[in-house]
């Protein structure tokens, strides 16, 4: 008898980040609303976030986080134990990720203003599997370059919601055969499938730097 497939999302954010709004209850019982059996929290440079929506639903999250690499890519790393501060080389963040048992994941490889082809060199170098739709990256040739790209190269390819307030949950989701920890989480994603449902616009962007404002004082890119 085949095992149903599940749903995940693996890029996703809480209050915790600086530009985020969603409290850790808030997100996990989001993401059972949206028949999530899994989602990943993926705040900027902290797990704080990820373990408390755990403490809520153990069984749907996983624990990860978003660094920003000296190279100017961002990376994410999945089930982690302890946070890896942002500012090393993305081979280093690799390290650190793959030390602990995670998984590299990357997010977005194409929605950069600046050394694009670069940082997407770098970004498939490195990484256990590519983010080919992002529901924030509002310009579509981000998202096309991505799934072009993942599938010329054979690495299996996700979509994730990149949610930063309760309502963008749900939004994109990737299903695959069911998985228990990293190890068995690479194997099923051979088989991932993404489900990009919506594309965002800039506003989601321009809300999400007004939060950043209001919580930090400045803006973050």
């Amino acid at each position: 008898m085949t095992s149903p497939l599940l749903r995940i999302d693996l890029h996703a954010h809480t209050r915790v980040s600086h530009d985020g709004w969603t409290t850790p209850a808030q997100f996990a019982r989001r993401a059972a609303q949206v028949g999530l059996d899994r989602i990943a929290v993926t705040d900027h440079g902290t797990l704080e976030g990820a373990f408390a929506a755990a403490a809520v639903d153990a069984e749907r999250i996983i624990i990860g986080e978003e660094m920003r690499c000296r190279e100017g890519l961002d990376l994410i790393g999945l089930f982690l134990r302890e946070t890896i501060p942002d500012g090393l080389t993305a081979r280093e963040t690799a390290d650190a990720i793959r030390a602990q048992g995670g998984v590299v994941y990357a997010p977005h490889p194409f929605a950069y203003l600046r050394h694009v082809r670069e940082r997407v060199a770098i970004a498939f170098e490195v990484a256990d599997v590519i983010e080919a739709f992002n529901s924030r990256a509002f310009a579509p040739a981000w998202n096309r370059r991505a799934a072009t790209a993942a599938r010329e190269a054979g690495r299996p390819a996700f979509a994730s919601s990149d949610a930063h307030f309760p309502w963008e949950i749900g939004r994109a989701w990737t299903e695959l055969p069911p998985f228990h920890d990293a190890k068995s989480f690479l194997a099923a994603a051979r088989q991932a499938t993404p489900r990009g449902a919506r594309t965002g616009t800039p506003f989601l962007f321009a809300a999400s730097l007004v939060v950043s404002v209001v919580k930090t004082g400045r803006p973050h890119f």
